[in-house]
């Protein structure tokens, strides 16, 4: 077992610089692989997010933060980034024990945050005032950007760490203070960040604030309080509509990545690589167990090549070494909980009945006993318009269809409620880009060539707004023009 006993603590909320005992009690924190409790987290009634909601709206209205020079709030941010690499192994440890992250994902949920706490202390010094070129101006315009106030930062359990850092880096550069809400099932990862904010950082008091409630009313609190201005949200597009309608309330502004269906075609020229096979299989199915919204979990092969490519990934996903993450030589984890392990199989059983064929898994990982795996499943003879290939499984499951032809590719690849990413492989890299400009998505590879510092988000169901480099940046800030006579 490693030793998680750095950054696995009995925490208190975080708000206003100080570590508050909670006013809820604690909770449990199990870890997925074992299904042991490695911690216990402090519960927050309604008056602690309050609390919580003052403190930001305090250090933004009366605080130097906002008003730092960038390049102060910058040398802040990569203090951040640097304690974040030093403590690299800690929080990989925590991953481990607390989401179930696996050896080769650990650049994803451990150094990939760093980095990206680092990019954000570069976007921070980004000019906020401009002159622009205006139609019809007298003098000149200026465009001004300024950060909106206290923001509300939402986030799921599947990349915790992750996707914490990703949305307070990007408020704090923009000049915003934070109130911090992860989800239940990983309250520890949010937690630690804020340790690790409180002791070797120079972010004032107040600036970053974290709770962790687990009841309903507590966590919509943070929707519905007119004293934050923006809710940043990730999670599921149901969860998403019910953010969108409470903030609607004070009309916040929203930030919102949400699911994702996202297709991966494969064209009749592609050359079917072992390299090729292994990324179908990992961004398609085993990446963190399937528990991630940018997984391209339906996989869209024509004819000429499906009997093959399905044979293949069979034999891959058969070897796939499921189990706990300290394991030297495992390649795909747990689920997050008995409930969501549930829910796959569900949704797996739920395909079966409608006609789709299981090449493999398909059902729990049968030599343990303890801990939520699933095995990596293949499923084929699916309809487009099965609720397999419709509804986001977030599990290590691939859905395979059949095309002919590029315009049915497109067709089926856009006939969902989503649009969040997905691919397209091909010999022939300008008919990939034809396909892939056709496709209805916010992010689309081709070759396997991730977008770089691009905006992320989704069209459709998936979202609302966009994260992710200067795009990104101004999303957690306000424009303001301003007429100078000339």
């Amino acid at each position: 077992m490693v030793n998680t006993s750095l950054l696995v603590e009995e925490y208190g909320h975080y708000i206003g610089g100080r570590w508050v005992e909670p006013d809820g009690g604690r909770y449990d924190v199990l870890n997925p692989a074992t299904e042991d409790v490695i911690a216990t987290a402090p519960e927050a009634a309604v008056a602690q997010v309050e609390l919580a909601v003052s403190a930001a709206r305090r250090a933004f209205d009366t605080g130097p933060w906002p008003n730092l020079d960038p390049r102060d709030r910058a040398r802040c941010l990569q203090q951040l980034s640097d304690a974040l690499l030093a403590r690299g192994d800690d929080v990989y440890a925590l991953a481990q024990a607390e989401w179930g992250c696996t050896a080769n994902e650990r650049l994803i949920h451990v150094e990939g945050p760093a980095f990206m706490v680092g990019h954000a202390a570069e976007l921070a010094t980004e000019p906020a005032e401009a002159p622009m070129d205006a139609w019809g101006a007298a003098g000149t315009t200026y465009l001004r950007y300024e950060p909106l106030g206290v923001v509300a930062a939402l986030t799921p359990w599947n990349f915790p760490h992750t996707l914490n850092v990703m949305k307070l880096g990007a408020a704090l550069a923009a000049g915003n203070t934070l109130v911090l809400k992860p989800s239940p099932l990983t309250p520890l990862s949010a937690l630690a960040l804020a340790k690790i904010i409180d002791e070797e950082t120079d972010i004032p008091p107040g600036v970053v604030n974290v709770v962790t409630p687990t009841g309903v009313e507590a966590s919509k609190l943070l929707t519905l309080d007119p004293r934050v201005d923006m809710v940043s949200f990730t999670g599921s597009s149901a969860v998403g509509r019910e953010v969108m309608a409470g903030a609607a309330r004070t009309m916040k502004r929203v930030l919102l990545e949400c699911g994702g269906k996202s297709a991966a075609i494969l064209t009749d020229d592609v050359v079917l690589t072992d390299e090729l096979m292994q990324r179908i299989l990992f961004e398609g199915c085993t990446l963190h167990a399937g528990q991630a919204c940018i997984l391209n979990s339906r996989l869209l092969l024509p004819a000429a090549i499906h009997d093959e490519v399905v044979e293949r990934l069979s034999v891959l996903a058969k070897e796939t070494v499921v189990g706990d993450p300290v394991g030297a030589d495992v390649t795909m984890g747990p689920l997050i909980s008995a409930q969501h392990l549930e829910r796959v199989e569900g949704l797996v059983a739920r395909a079966v009945d409608d006609g789709a064929t299981v090449i493999t898994g398909g059902q729990r990982v049968k030599d343990h006993g303890r801990g939520f795996y699933y095995a990596p499943t293949i499923l084929t003879e699916v309809s487009a318009e099965a609720m397999i290939a419709q509804e986001e499984v977030f599990g290590p499951v691939l859905t395979v269809l059949r095309y002919e032809g590029d315009d049915e590719a497109v067709a089926i690849a856009n006939n969902s409620a989503y649009g969040l990413g997905g691919g397209v492989w091909g010999a022939d890299v300008d008919r990939a880009m034809t396909i892939a400009r056709r496709l209805r998505t916010g992010q689309v590879s081709i070759n396997g060539t991730i977008p770089g510092d691009a905006p992320f988000g989704g069209f459709k169901q998936s979202g609302i707004g966009r994260e992710g480099g200067v795009m990104g940046l101004r999303a957690y800030m306000e424009p303001k023009a301003i007429g100078v006579p000339a």
